[in-house]
């Protein structure tokens, strides 16, 4: 058990760094590695451990990933980038543009593709106006995060939630749609307040930019992947289509998913090669190996003990508005996705429950990923896409701005939890 203990924690040490100190191994490397020795030292067998992982789970997020990247290879979300930050508008106006579109985009597709494809754009367009990137960049990010809380394909962690808790695409959009909606104009009144004198660059500042987005083969003139329209036409109706299998059948909905990858896969104009590119392979090999971790750490019995303890101390996590915090809380120690795993493996839920508590999980690692940098993959995202840009976002500058937003979101969603019982 000490063994098992001691590698649980380790793993988790290196979730909460975002690598093992000491060691050039990242998050990805560290859950495959504590998986790795939970196997040599014992603590669950190859062949439990293989059946840890939920491959429910696994497809799901594949197969919507692809789906998503489909849009990246329409040149989708190129063109909605261009189409928003030229907008002739004042900058307030472009940063609330530009928090609606990265909610909506990221409640129906996977944040984190999103946030990649758009933000070297971003930086891009908006030094183009002379314009500071640096409050277009967080307001997106934030409301990335904050709006993904609304559907159970938002972000990864909405769907292991929902696979983990049986919970349906509608029963999870009442309970969540409306505080991601509410977020928005909370990102943007206090973004546009903090910045209200800092919309531009001086002059003798304005950096150029150092990455430009690339064009896909037959690209535009200005080196920006121009839009295939049909492309993007074919991607929504299959966006569509999983989206109403989701609500109105029965059908597995890894089934779905994958189903759709599949058909998207298979194109007379897009490589297949490409489409896979952007399928987050870290991100997939994390959570399996979390899967194992997490197995191996409950067969010791110790969950079941802490259970108890946070009991006597007055902490009952069937307690909607108290997963609530306590998921917040961890969130800010490891991110999201492995304090969700984390913490799913503690959850007894029943029938009656069960959506409560996935609401509360879901909306309190969304709202609370904005305070620190690796609170959240869109986070890192775009911090290191826009330094990769000459554009500099520091740990405390984004937690400035990341402080009174997590707090006003956390707020509202806490009186939602407790007031319409969510």
């Amino acid at each position: 058990m000490d063994t098992t203990l001691l590698i649980f924690l380790i793993v988790y040490v290196a979730m909460g760094f975002g690598k093992l100190p000491g060691f050039k191994v990242d998050r990805t490397g560290a859950a495959v590695v504590g998986a790795l020795a939970m196997m040599a030292a014992g603590s669950i067998s190859p062949q439990a451990a293989w059946q840890a992982i939920d491959y429910r789970t696994i497809c799901l997020l594949f197969g919507l990933m692809v789906v998503s990247s489909a849009f990246v290879e329409s040149g989708f979300y190129a063109w909605t980038a261009r189409r928003v930050a030229t907008l002739r508008i004042s900058p307030p106006a472009l940063l609330g543009a530009l928090v609606v579109v990265g909610g909506i985009l990221s409640a129906l597709l996977s944040n984190a593709v999103v946030v990649v494809a758009m933000t070297p754009l971003l930086v891009s367009l908006t030094l183009a106006r002379s314009l500071n990137p640096v409050p277009f960049l967080l307001a997106f990010c934030f409301a990335a995060n904050t709006g993904a809380a609304g559907t159970l394909i938002g972000s990864p962690k909405n769907m292991i939630v929902a696979q983990a808790l049986d919970l349906s695409f509608l029963s999870l959009l009442r309970a969540t749609i409306i505080p991601a909606l509410i977020s928005l104009p909370l990102v943007w009144g206090i973004i546009a307040f903090m910045y209200r004198r800092r919309w531009t660059l001086a002059s003798d500042a304005t950096p150029a930019p150092t990455v430009v987005p690339t064009a896909a083969p037959g690209g535009g003139n200005d080196g920006v992947q121009p839009l295939d329209l049909w492309e993007t036409i074919k991607a929504s109706l299959v966006t569509l289509a999983v989206i109403v299998a989701f609500i109105f059948s029965d059908w597995p909905r890894e089934l779905v998913a994958l189903s759709a990858a599949g058909l998207l896969l298979i194109n007379r104009q897009i490589a297949s090669s490409d489409m896979l590119r952007h399928v987050d392979g870290n991100l997939l090999l994390l959570i399996m190996g979390l899967f194992m971790v997490n197995a191996a750490f409950a067969a010791t019995g110790l969950p079941e003990v802490l259970l108890g303890d946070l009991r006597s101390a007055g902490i009952h996590l069937d307690s909607p508005i108290a997963l609530f915090l306590v998921i917040a809380l961890l969130c800010t120690l490891v991110g999201t996705n492995p304090a969700v795993m984390m913490l799913l493996p503690f959850l007894r839920p029943t029938a009656e429950t069960a959506n409560s508590m996935g609401a509360a999980l879901i909306m309190g690692s969304s709202f609370s990923s904005n305070l620190f940098i690796f609170g959240s993959l869109a986070g890192i995202i775009v911090v290191e896409q826009a330094a990769a840009c000459g554009i500099k976002i520091s740990f405390g500058e984004f937690t400035r701005a990341g402080l009174p937003v997590t707090i006003a979101c956390m707020l509202m969603a806490g009186a939602w939890i407790l007031l319409a019982g969510a």
